[in-house]
């Protein structure tokens, strides 16, 4: 029951894989693309909207959600709410970008590229069918370049 509980819970790769997700729709419809970012400054609520304008007068929307202890399915709501706000659509059309949101981040989780369900489950796998000497680098020669994985 555990399990049940955080794989329908949101948590911060989530939220990130999703914003990626509805980032790339709203760019290719031609939309203004908000920057995501948890939680929202203002206590006891689970969405704001933060509009800026800089010095050029260029726009920049912010939606703030909170995820902690939300369903994910809420979350999600509110960052495609969010899209659809900041892009001021109504009526039909915000209708039209509501379904192809959705479909996106659908979509994203059929194919398993949450981060949480993808990769990171393949290389325990990979780890645990590997050799002996799991989790040690081999030498490097001196003055090669170095890599580091996040």
């Amino acid at each position: 029951m555990v399990a049940m509980m955080s794989d329908m819970e949101a948590s911060s790769l989530r939220f990130a894989a999703a914003a990626r997700a509805l980032g790339e729709v709203a760019r290719a419809a031609g939309l203004v693309v908000p920057g995501f970012r948890s939680p929202p400054r203002l206590a006891g609520v689970d969405r704001t909207m933060r509009r800026q304008v800089d010095s050029l007068g260029v726009a920049a929307i912010t939606v703030s959600v909170r995820i902690k202890g939300r369903p994910w399915v809420s979350v999600l709501a509110d960052m495609i709410d969010g899209v659809i706000v900041a892009n001021s659509l109504e009526g039909p059309t915000a209708g039209v970008a509501r379904t192809v949101m959705w479909g996106a981040v659908e979509a994203d989780a059929m194919r398993g590229t949450h981060i949480e369900d993808g990769p990171r489950i393949d290389q325990r796998r990979r780890v645990r069918q590997g050799s002996a000497h799991v989790g040690h680098r081999a030498p490097q020669p001196p003055g090669a370049p170095t890599a580091q994985v996040a």
